[in-house]
């Protein structure tokens, strides 16, 4: 039958003014599911039913639901519904998080909670977060652990997005054009096609182009721009009433000045040691004493090495100032000041073929996905600009002992490299820092970019392919008993993924430490070695993954018993096998590098195999390293069937996510080379009502999850490494749809979470490495911009301990941190090895600091409360025309953006909303759409992501988009 639905779809949606039609469905399917009201089909137990009738607590949105409520992207969907919430991430990703779950590990080996599907079918670092919705059946999502049929670590839940196939009963064809402010043009279109009777061709697009949200000083430009495009066709063959053939193939494609970090806090730190304190974020920016290219590139650290303090960038120690003494940061999330313009690219291919077939009371479904995925981003490390005026002295001195030298025959040749490098217009010129764009080439090798003033600047990128097989039999007998039976393989290979860290003032100590290195070098006689121009070697720093490959399959079933006419049990298992292998290195300033960069850095004769040590070469860490892990999940599940128009469900599953391998990391860190598998044991009950003839529709769930070895990301020697904790985590979900009458549609949720860390948990805090404890001493150390503790038998005795060694090194010894910045402990510049070498009995330093329990902290990007409510009228004319106005409001209570919690580390509450005003045409043909979003232009924070401590653990914030507004006509035929 034919099903016309004239009010949004779902549990959570509102409604239009125009009738639209869903899908088709089977005539065998059970008709409607609330009374007077339509069969809303989802695929959430990998059939179609009726989403009434599923015991699953899953929303799904069709394409008109979307538009009326102007979701535009994944990131809009967490304004409409309960307890779920999403942010961009600091590596070009995300993290869709459902009830408390989401992306927390970070690193090409770790999985994602919320498994992201299209049509059925798994993807792999899919850029489909970065694109718009268009022409779409619907989107399903589907809260909690998918342990059976969606299987593989959809630990959180599953997001479906399917997509419009085409329609064989008729020519088709729509299309829109907007224009709103920041002069954003967007433009989308469809065309339906049948050719015969058995073969349908439906092509689709859209087109985004904008000037972006963001204002940077330096330049009075506009950045965060978005220049993209999406274009998807599809092809349906049904050469008879049981076959059903699908093929789609999609292509994405975005080239702009993104941004991918969007702002920077920081409440600064006078003392350089730690950069930002640990009370609040303010508007400003890190001490660049605390930055790794400023202790290496400093006088104090060169006094240390022999090297003549002149050639020092500038002090340790705040007397003389730092690079951002004199920096304004703007007091607005949509300001800036950068000298680097960022750049993004991403593009994304996907092929997708599907089988149904019928025969007779059994339905065969038989479908693959090949996936092709790259993404390019580099930006300001920092969102700022270095003062150089403290350089001139060392640039001085470089550009003499270039011309000069030291005073030996030839020994300016040592030091001219590094002034042509880095200075090649003299002292007073541009400076020059390595461009990453030729891997582990850069500003001594040729590649450079030159600037007034000295550049810092990241960049993330990586390149994926992926393709997966799956199979799925189920029956439809008249009887009790049915049946599921299925099976997947999955292939996922990252071939390149790397992230770099490039700035002046590293390629300057690179230089310097690196001639003085070879400058003082002996041969095997004893005598002087000759300049060697692999010392002149990589100057940034790089984490790199060359090949990652991911082999997992699952096989599955279900059954499906009728005890009566209305209690129904549901029993599920699966198998789950992933194996996963890995070639990573990570290095930083390798002057000392034995071989040369025009080759394969992997095919250093020195790479070691992670199982035993970890290979070294020069300051490199490399890593070959494999684990498999496999888990046995499913569910069961009681629904009764109280009145056609009243569920009630309840249900245990169990979910699992698998490990994998933490990035390669010095062996000074305590760090773990893998992480385990996360479980979770999930206990639900719900109901789903429908009252007053379909005026009413109320569902309810609470639930309880005990998590165990939660996969939890925190960052060491600016590198992500991934710890596991337990948690516990419980809440209610309530979502009402109210139709008083035809034209009056009202639609509202609500949702309350407490997530919270479980039984005694023991880590060190990042911004906080003394633990609260007065007698320990957080160090800076100037060898490598990390952080450590020292604690001591007695109060005062670490103290005395740091003032003794630093001393001997020609430092100064601890000092107190300002009474407003959360630190009980005192703070030095030192260095950890020569502490830890020298540390009497009785006296401990701890890298990365004194652990602290975290039992009872809030798991981060969980809202302890959420709130949502959508009102719509619809006006009718006696020309046949109608005005639909609607408004949309959502709340977010206050979340944490970091497992330590805290006051830095909260993200306060907010509220958006949305309104727009649509004029439909006789017929619905065409229509003319005001908009606007997020009305009172809120700066929602939605996650935060502190940095490393040699980048100064200053944080960077996500945000919702600014307000937008804008007109629409669009056309369908």
């Amino acid at each position: 039958m034919r099903v016309k639905a004239t009010l949004l779809v779902g549990i959570c949606a509102g409604g239009l003014a125009f009738p639209v039609h869903a899908q088709d469905t089977d005539p065998d399917e059970p008709a409607a599911a609330t009374s007077g009201g339509p069969v809303i089909v989802v695929t959430a137990q990998r059939q179609n039913q009726s989403l009434q009738e599923v015991p699953i607590a899953v929303s799904a949105f069709t394409s008109e639901a979307l538009e009326a409520q102007q979701i535009e992207n994944a990131s809009d969907l967490q304004l409409t519904l309960p307890n779920v919430s999403f942010t961009k991430s600091n590596f070009t990703g995300s993290s869709f998080t459902i009830r408390g779950i989401g992306d927390l590990c970070v690193g090409v080996s770790c999985d994602s909670a919320t498994a992201i599907h299209t049509n059925g079918a798994p993807l792999f670092g899919t850029r489909l977060f970065e694109t718009e919705y268009f022409d779409l059946e619907r989107v399903e999502v589907l809260r909690g652990p998918q342990g059976t049929l969606f299987g593989r670590n959809a630990t959180s839940g599953v997001v479906n997005v399917v997509t419009a196939k085409p329609d064989l009963s008729g020519i088709g064809a729509a299309a829109e054009l907007e224009y709103g402010n920041y002069d954003s043009i967007k433009a989308k279109g469809m065309i339906n096609l049948p050719i015969g009777d058995v073969l349908g061709v439906r092509i689709a697009g859209f087109y985004l182009n904008r000037d972006g949200y963001t204002r940077n000083l330096y330049d009075d430009s506009r950045i965060d721009d978005r220049d993209m495009y999406a274009v998807r066709g599809s092809l349906r063959f049904e050469p008879g009433p049981d076959t059903t053939i699908d093929l789609i193939g999609y292509y994405f494609r975005e080239n702009d000045h993104r941004l991918r970090i969007q702002k920077q806090a920081c409440q600064r730190d006078p003392t350089g040691v730690l950069g930002c304190l640990n009370q609040r974020l303010d508007f400003d920016k890190t001490n660049a004493d605390s930055t790794l290219a400023s202790v290496l590139s400093s006088r104090e650290l060169f006094a240390i090495q022999g090297i003549p303090a002149a050639l020092g960038l500038g002090s340790i120690y705040a007397d003389d100032g730092d690079g951002y003494s004199n920096f304004d940061e703007p007091n607005d999330v949509r300001e800036v000041r950068t000298a680097f313009t960022p750049e993004y690219f991403a593009d994304e291919l996907q092929l997708q073929a599907r089988l149904e077939q019928r025969f007779g009371d059994l339905n065969l479904s038989i479908g693959g996905i090949y996936q092709e995925t790259s993404v390019d981003s580099r930006q300001d490390y920092n969102l700022g600009v270095l003062d150089r005026s403290g350089y001139a002295t060392a640039l001085n001195t470089l550009a003499i002992l270039a011309q000069n030298g030291t005073g030996a025959p030839g020994s300016n040749a040592y030091f001219a490299p590094i002034a042509g490098a880095l200075i090649p217009s003299g002292p007073s010129g541009e400076l020059c820092t390595s461009d990453n764009r030729q891997g582990s080439q850069g500003a001594y090798e040729g590649h450079a970019l030159c600037a007034d003033v000295p550049l810092a600047f990241d960049r993330s990128n990586g390149d994926q392919k992926s393709w997966s097989a799956e199979a799925i039999l189920s029956s439809d007998f008249d009887g009790p008993f049915n049946f599921l039976l299925g099976g997947i393989y999955a292939n996922s290979r990252v071939l390149e993924n790397s992230y770099y860290v490039n700035s002046f003032g590293l390629d300057y100590a690179t230089g310097i430490l690196g001639t003085f290195s070879a400058l003082f070098a002996e041969d095997e006689e004893g005598d002087p070695a000759p300049l060697l121009p692999s010392y002149l070697a990589t100057s940034m720093y790089r984490n790199n993954t060359r090949d990652f490959e991911l082999d997992s399959y699952g096989i599955f079933g279900e059954v499906y018993f009728d005890i009566s006419d209305r209690l129904k049990f549901t029993g599920g298992l699966r198998y789950n096998n992933d194996k996963k292998s890995i070639a990573a290195r990570t290095s930083l300033a390798s002057f000392l590098n034995p071989f040369s960069n025009d080759g394969d850095p992997f095919d250093s004769p020195y790479v070691g195999s992670y199982d035993a040590d970890p290979g070294t070469d020069g300051n490199q860490i490399i890593q070959e390293r494999s684990v498999s892990f496999d888990e046995i999940t499913g569910r069961a599940v009681l629904d009764f069937q109280a009145t056609p128009d009243n569920l009630f469900y309840a249900s245990y599953s169990r979910g699992y996510k698998s490990g994998g391998i933490n990035p390669p990391l010095s062996p000074v860190f305590d760090v773990d080379e893998s992480f385990g598998p996360e479980s979770i044991d999930a206990f639900e009950i719900g109901t789903k009502n429908t009252f007053a003839n379909g005026a009413l529709q109320l569902n309810a769930t609470a639930f309880y999850y005990k998590y165990k070895d939660l996969q939890l990301s925190r960052i060491v020697a600016r590198t992500s490494v991934n710890d596991s904790i337990d948690a516990n985590i419980w809440g209610v979900e309530i979502e009402g749809i109210i139709r008083p009458s035809p034209r009056w549609l009202i639609n509202a949720t609500f949702s309350y979470l407490n997530a919270e860390v479980a039984g005694d948990q023991f880590f060190s805090n990042p911004r906080d490495p003394g633990g609260g404890d007065p007698d320990a001493v957080i160090i800076k150390d100037i060898s490598n911009g990390s952080l450590c503790a020292v604690t001591g038998p007695a109060p005062g005795a670490a103290a005395a301990f740091v003032t003794t060694v630093n001393t001997s090194l020609g430092l100064r010894g601890p000092e107190a941190f300002p009474s407003d910045s959360g630190i009980a402990s005192s703070g030095a510049f030192s260095i950890c090895e020569v502490l830890q070498d020298n540390a009497p009995t009785g006296f401990s330093v701890l890298s990365p600091g004194v652990e602290v329990n975290i039992k009872g902290n809030k798991l981060p990007q969980a809202p302890e409360m959420k709130a949502s409510v959508g009102v719509q009228y619809t006006a009718e004319f006696d020309n046949g025309m109608t005005l639909v106005p609607r408004f949309d409001v959502a709340m977010t209570g206050e979340q944490y953006g970091n497992v330590f919690n805290g006051n830095v580390n909260r993200i306060k509450p907010f509220v958006q909303a949305n309104a727009q005003l649509q004029l439909n045409g006789p017929d619905e043909r065409w229509y003319v759409r005001g908009f606007i979003q997020n009305i009172f232009d809120s700066s929602s924070i939605t996650g935060l992501y502190v940095t490393d401590a040699s980048s100064g653990n200053f944080t960077n914030i996500f945000t919702l988009d600014p307000r937008r507004y804008g007109i629409a006509v669009g056309a369908r035929f």
